[in-house]
This record gives C-alpha cells, sequence and structure tokens, in this order.
C-alpha cells in the first residue's frame, strides 16, 4: 500500500475538519474495513490518513462531499470555481498538495501580525508586496466568519489609519453605494461582511486578478478581484482596491482607503462568470486611483 505522503497527511487532516462528524466516521469504517473503531474525531483523522491506499482515492469517497473540498482550498487560499465538479476540485487539491511547499500552519496560526514593510519605495516590489498583503488582510477578514469554524484573530481599527475611507458598491437584487469614514467605523462594516453576513472572500492573486502600483503621493495602490460566497453557495465577484501608507512606527503598512465592488451572479454576463475574476484599471489608473 503506497499510502499517503506527509503533505497530503497533512492536507487530508485539514480537509477533513469540513465533514460532519457522522461523514467523518463513516469514511474512518470504510478506510479500515470496519476492522477499528473511532470514538472522536482526532482517532477518525488518525485512522483514515493512516490506512488510505491514496490521496486520490480518499478524496473520490461518497461521504467526502464535493462542499467540503470546496470549502478547504477555500481555507487554503487555493482558487477554485463554486461551479466546478467534484472531479475538478479532487485535482486541484492533489495538485496543492503536489506543489513546491507544504504550507506549515494552520488556519488558527496562518494571520499573526500586519504585513510587515518592503523596502524603500524605489526598490519596492509591488507584487510581493500586494500577494503578502491580500494573503494576510483575506485570511483575517475570513477568519471573522462563524461558519468557517476557524479562531477569531485580531481583527480591528488598528489595521487602519485614523482617517480611512471605506466605500462600498454592491448591485444584486438591489444596488447601493455606501461610504464610512474613520478606522473604527470602517473596520465594523467590513467586519460585517464576514461576521454578520457571513460572506467568504476567495481572492485571484493571479497576474491579471492582482495589481500593485506605487502611486505619486506616497501610497501604495493593490487592486484584486475574486469570487464572494457563503457556505458552499458561489453568490458573485468582488473588486477590490486599497490604498497602503507605511507607518513609521513598527514599519508595518496600514490601510488609508479601500474601495469594494461587489457583483451578484445575477448581474454576471455568462462569459463573466466563466472566467476567473480580473481587476478591471490599468496600472495606470491605479496610480492615479487615489490622487
Amino acid at each position: 500500500m503506497a499510502g499517503l505522503t506527509p503533505r497530503e497527511k497533512e492536507g487530508c487532516r485539514r480537509l477533513l475538519t469540513h465533514l460532519d462528524i457522522e461523514d467523518l466516521f463513516s469514511v474512518a469504517e470504510t478506510v479500515t474495513n470496519r476492522l477499528i473503531h473511532v470514538f472522536s474525531k482526532e482517532e477518525a483523522f488518525d485512522a483514515i490518513v493512516t490506512y488510505s491506499k491514496s490521496a486520490e482515492e480518499l478524496l473520490k469517497r461518497r461521504k467526502v462531499h464535493r462542499s467540503a473540498i470546496f470549502k478547504y482550498l477555500v481555507s487554503e487560499d487555493v482558487t477554485a470555481m463554486p461551479s466546478s465538479e467534484k472531479s475538478q476540485l479532487i485535482q486541484c487539491t492533489l495538485d496543492h498538495w503536489r506543489g513546491p511547499s507544504a504550507r506549515p500552519t494552520t488556519p488558527s496560526q496562518k494571520v499573526e501580525k500586519e504585513p510587515e514593510s518592503e523596502p524603500e519605495p524605489e526598490t519596492l516590489n509591488c507584487e510581493l508586496l500586494g500577494k503578502h498583503f491580500c494573503n494576510w488582510f483575506y485570511a483575517l477578514l475570513n477568519s471573522q466568519n462563524p461558519s468557517l469554524g476557524q479562531s477569531k484573530d485580531d481583527w480591528g481599527p488598528q489595521h487602519f489609519w485614523e482617517n480611512a475611507v471605506l466605500k462600498l458598491s454592491y448591485r444584486a437584487a438591489e444596488q447601493a453605494t455606501e461610504e464610512y469614514n474613520g478606522s473604527q467605523v470602517s473596520s465594523l462594516r467590513l467586519l460585517a461582511l464576514t461576521r454578520d453576513e457571513r460572506l467568504i472572500f476567495n481572492p485571484n492573486v493571479d497576474s491579471r486578478g492582482l495589481k500593485c502600483v506605487p502611486s505619486p503621493h506616497g501610497l501604495v495602490v493593490v487592486a484584486v478581484a475574486g469570487t464572494i460566497h457563503r457556505d458552499n453557495v458561489w453568490l458573485g465577484i468582488f473588486e477590490q482596491i486599497f490604498g497602503l501608507v507605511r507607518c513609521p512606527v513598527g514599519k508595518n503598512w496600514k490601510i488609508k482607503n479601500v474601495n469594494l465592488k461587489i457583483l451578484g451572479q445575477n448581474t454576471l454576463t455568462c462569459e463573466e462568470s466563466q472566467e476567473l475574476p480580473a481587476v478591471t484599471l490599468q496600472c495606470n489608473e491605479l496610480k492615479m486611483y487615489y490622487s
């Protein structure tokens, strides 16, 4: 029996947390041919990763539902379309586990502090900063969603400048635009999206889904596009533009401006709903966005 690699075992354990307890125990019984009885989640995890012949075989099991695999990929910041078939999600998961490096952190550990500063603007690697910031921001914001069952990390106004401005527009069953001024109210409105409305933001940090440029006025502008979900339901897409300014104390980046646009799936064209979300603005437009 070939068994699972260490990385596959680690990934399977995280994926299995998205199964109901009945399904989890059922998978454990099937994998062990009912020769081993488990009485806790940890025992089930151990039995499944120890006695599964391969990761692919495990993922194909009937009780390992498509929704559980999708939720796992979202928690790992892996881009996957909500409309994907289970076989496609399985391949995406296997590719993730066979990648160049394992993710050493658990969901409750992956957000510890704000992204640290990059070099001075003349040597600033905007692409690296943008990816680092987006991984930090969306993991932190999504951790506030109670449906994910993650440890809630330190979200709050401390990540924003006092005079921060949030602009929010959305088009779904209705269309509206909102604006908020100040770090406290801006952070609370964004928090409500995940904590109260239970939205999950899945950013597309590929080349077309992420752009980052320095502006002429000292801000770094990060634009990112992605999909929005609630549980295992795809709701639509979003495009979010941040204006970041480095804090002189601690050398961390803090949020000065946020512009979030949400489009419900019923407002998208057939082509838009089938493609990965992409940033609509060009780099020269982003440079002047918050001027």
